[in-house]
């Protein structure tokens, strides 16, 4: 069985093509915005967000070492607001999202994500998505304010029309401490 985050990855190198668009909502130390750079190949996009200068930093540092830079939007700003920031012309056209809940690693754990942001961008993606294009939420729930945001999330996901997009969620159900686990929206 894959684990969670490579099963994420195979989620995503599916739905992201070379020369699509892509959308890294919390771009942390970078990591995801890298892959999806790789994906969406020197003809592709990624749009990247994060609230955290430290994250940006990261991002930046980590893309220009891999020779990605110049395929990737950082945005200092809350994912909430990416259906402004995205270009419109590239509305309808991003084939992949995905969004790491939580804190960012080795910092400030009292700055986590929130439920009321994440569902506002997780609404803004789903009409911004291509057809069969897909969002990952990875639910890391073991911080203060977790447990809530997981409950909202799972809450939200569980009432999106079927005829709007498949949700899967993709979990361990065996391991302790709050094991981190998946929801994918596929957009019908």
């Amino acid at each position: 069985m894959k684990r969670i985050l490579p099963f994420a990855n195979d989620l995503l190198e599916k739905a992201v093509k070379p020369g699509d668009i892509a959308v890294d909502a919390t771009i942390g130390n970078g990591y995801d915005t890298v892959f999806l750079a790789g994906l969406v190949g020197e003809n592709g996009r990624v749009y990247g967000f994060d609230v955290q200068e430290e994250a940006i930093a990261s991002s930046k540092k980590r893309l220009t070492q891999q020779g990605l830079s110049e395929r990737v939007t950082i945005f200092h700003g809350g994912h909430e607001n990416l259906s402004t920031l995205i270009p419109a012309d590239d509305h309808g056209k991003i084939t992949g999202a995905i969004f790491n809940l939580g804190y960012l690693p080795g910092s400030d754990k009292t700055i986590v994500t929130r439920p009321e942001t994440t569902i506002a961008a997780t609404k803004q993606l789903l009409e911004m998505m291509a057809p069969e294009g897909i969002i990952i939420l990875v639910i890391y729930h073991g911080h203060k304010g977790g447990v809530e945001e997981r409950d909202s999330l799972l809450g939200y996901c569980q009432q999106i029309d079927q005829h709007t997009a498949h949700v899967l969620q993709y979990q361990f159900i065996n391991q302790q401490n709050h094991p981190a686990f998946i929801i994918a929206i596929e957009k019908i």
